[in-house]
């Protein structure tokens, strides 16, 4: 027996993209898969996918995405509460990483730059420190970095892992193998003659250079812009919720002669519907029967009521005042 083959589309719900690089390889990912079309919008987090559904599965689409290091679930089942938890996760997130990689880093970085606080093997006090913060710290730019290598594709939190990590390992080499240690170091309480001077100058050479302090400074500053990022999509998000939540979220519809209370997004074209005063139009549409009242000042900003009669074309999410 043959069956024909029908091209579907579904709309995903997409977390964990930190810049266009990242949409772009979710949508290589998912083109690669046999009679599949993807296109992936980093601006408001989301896919159009069509597929062949004989070929590709809904299930395998979102383990594909979940494959790249990206989580995704279907539009349809996403609710406002579950973008709102899982937004607030991650701000949650990136402020106690920074909090603490600011709390570790700035005595890294004070004590590397200013020779005055220098002592004896401050070098290993500043690798305790900064340890965490170039680990843990940065860890959301090294997970997506391997995530990337994994599918031989890079993105900017590519160049940001290896950055780190560059800098990190040739400090951990001078510590330990170089002359780092050996360093003279100057302090308040350890005046210096020529030939500490001299010595100095002759030890200055590559493996006596430490670079803790590029490392913790720069994961501080990348996890400082991703936070007021993320809090800044946020309040864009809230204020676009709020702005959503105007809208009807019930529809009363006429059909065979009966009220129906439906959903308001399952409301199609031709669809006959009533509105009581004070409920929220949940379409555009054309006045069929009655006259009324409607606040627009959502729209228009003016305070003063419009009028409608049968054959006024009237606008969603206004407020019926008076008339059926």
């Amino acid at each position: 027996m043959n069956t024909q083959s029908v091209e579907a589309q579904l709309d995903l719900s997409l977390t964990g993209m930190t810049c266009n690089a990242c949409a772009l390889s979710i949508e290589k990912g998912l083109n690669k898969l046999p009679g599949v079309r993807a296109t992936v919008n980093f601006a408001t987090e989301s896919a159009r996918v069509s597929f062949v559904d004989q070929q590709t599965s809904t299930s395998e689409i979102i383990a594909t995405v979940k494959s790249l290091g990206y989580n995704a679930r279907l539009l349809e089942q996403t609710t406002t509460e579950m973008l709102e938890a899982e937004v607030s996760e991650h701000v949650s997130m990136l402020l106690t990483r920074l909090v603490a990689s600011i709390i570790l880093g700035l005595p890294v970085l004070l004590i590397s730059m200013i020779a005055a606080l220098q002592f004896k093997n401050w070098q290993w006090f500043a690798l305790a420190l900064s340890a965490p913060v170039v680990s843990w710290g940065a860890w959301p730019f090294h997970r997506a970095a391997l995530m990337n290598a994994r599918h031989r594709s890079t993105t900017m939190d590519t160049l940001i892992s290896i950055g780190v990590s560059a800098a990190t390992a040739w400090s951990l080499w001078a510590i330990i193998w170089g002359d780092a240690v050996e360093h003279v170091y100057r302090g308040s309480s350890h005046a210096m003659n020529a030939t500490n001077m001299t010595s100095m100058v002759l030890k200055s050479g590559d493996s006596s250079h430490i670079y803790l302090e590029v490392a913790v400074a720069v994961t501080v500053f990348l996890l400082a812009g991703r936070y007021f990022e993320a809090r800044a999509k946020n309040r864009a998000g809230d204020a676009l919720r709020s702005l959503l939540a105007l809208n009807a979220r019930t529809a009363t519809v006429l059909r065979d002669s009966e009220e129906k209370i439906i959903d308001a997004s399952k409301v199609r074209v031709g669809d006959l519907l009533i509105v009581r005063p004070g409920e929220i139009i949940p379409a555009d549409g054309v006045v069929v029967e009655g006259a009324s009242s409607l606040d627009v000042s959502m729209l228009t900003g003016e305070s003063v009521p419009r009028d409608v009669a049968p054959d006024s074309e009237i606008v969603g999410t206004t407020v019926n005042l008076t008339g059926r």
